[in-house]
């Protein structure tokens, strides 16, 4: 079993920054695909970004692309989501994910194919 913690959400105007972190516990989770996605208030879960086990292949979706960035520090069993430029419409709950079946170079952006998540860290951008 894997754990997984976020943290960094918080209260920013647009235009400004966060950091989400997702600290994995329970099983080392180095090898696999993690990926973040956002949940917004009577919308649905979407993928807004993913890192592959490897660490070497990136993917974001359009809603993130030019603004986010995944990344992965195994060391410290901890993904990030650099998150810039940010808009009201990323107001969301943001929840991190690992995929434990992943090959070392997939990024995986269905949440179908996760098998552990967070419980999420709350993201509020005023305008």
């Amino acid at each position: 079993q894997v754990q997984l913690v976020e943290s960094g959400g918080g209260l920013v105007q647009a235009g400004g920054s966060l950091r989400l972190s997702c600290t994995a516990s329970g099983r080392t989770a180095s090898s696999y695909a993690m990926g973040w996605f956002r949940q917004a208030p009577g919308k649905e879960r979407e993928f807004v970004a993913a890192i592959s086990g490897s660490g070497g292949y990136i993917y974001a979706a359009d809603n993130a692309k030019g603004r986010f960035t995944v990344s992965r520090d195994n060391a410290k069993n901890t993904v990030y989501l650099q998150m810039n430029s940010l808009k009201p419409e990323d107001t969301a709950v943001y929840y991190c994910a690992a995929d434990r079946g992943a090959e070392p170079t997939a990024i995986p952006t269905m949440s179908r194919y996760y098998d552990y998540w967070g419980q999420g860290t709350q993201v509020t951008v005023s305008s």
